[in-house]
């Protein structure tokens, strides 16, 4: 019966921090009707902290809760499904460290910040260039949009400052650390391509227009969650 409440306990605490940080910065993106938002920072912590099973219960359902609240519906059902199969994967990913093939996962880890890279790159340089209109869509306010004027170039300078912080830790830690970053990274890619097929086939709006959005939302996801972790680990050792 304790285990139960622990369990319950657990999955409301890690789903509400998933919703809040969902909801407390959304940036409109008109072309797909979708938004640009923090919750992956939580999906992936929660995944680190707990594992594959709450991670998934509160991914899905946390998400989906803020694109209700939002005014997002057309997408509740798909995140349901889509945060929910990130967080799983992340969760369980993150616990299978190989024993061995250290060089192996540098590689893998190299190829695919490299692969974030280009994707950033080449979609911006396709769809984002010229006056472009973000909208901030504060929970019950009205949306302010602000136009910003984008060059081709800028965007070899803005896809690498997004994956700053991937290679930072790719380059700088070895082992289980580089493992966690693979992981999180992976289950940022099958996010970026559930949504695709999700706004291709049934939303039918410009899907590759989300594609860097939802790619910055996993590497800042990355970005925040292993920091965040490893002060939780260190928190905790010394309760």
């Amino acid at each position: 019966m304790q285990r139960r409440s622990i369990i319950v306990a657990k999955l409301a605490v890690f789903t509400s921090l998933v919703a809040v940080a969902t909801m407390i910065l959304s940036i409109y993106v008109p072309a797909t009707r979708g938004y640009f938002n923090l919750g992956e920072t939580m999906i992936y912590f929660t995944a680190l902290v707990v594992g594959p099973g709450i991670a998934a219960f509160a991914g899905g359902v946390g998400s989906m809760l803020a694109d209700l609240v939002l005014g997002y519906y057309y997408y509740a059902p798909a995140t349901l499904l889509i945060k929910a199969a990130e967080g799983a994967l992340v969760g369980y990913l993150v616990r299978k460290v190989p024993k061995k093939g250290g060089w192996q996962l540098a590689v893998a880890s190299y190829a695919l910040v490299a692969g974030y890279f280009m994707l950033i790159l080449l979609i911006g340089i396709t769809l984002f260039v010229g006056e472009i209109e973000v909208s901030i869509l504060p929970v019950g306010e009205s949306a302010q949009s602000f136009i910003f004027t984008v060059a081709p170039y800028s965007w070899i300078g803005l896809a690498a400052l997004a994956v700053a912080t991937p290679v930072y830790f790719v380059v700088k830690e070895r082992g289980h650390e580089g493992w966690l970053i693979l992981s999180l990274l992976l289950g940022g890619l099958l996010m970026v391509l559930g949504y695709f097929v999700y706004e291709q086939f049934f939303l039918g709006v410009a899907a590759l227009v989300e594609i860097p959005v939802n790619l910055g939302q996993s590497i800042i996801g990355t970005a925040v969650a292993i920091p965040l972790y490893k002060a939780f680990r260190r928190l905790y050792r010394t309760a």
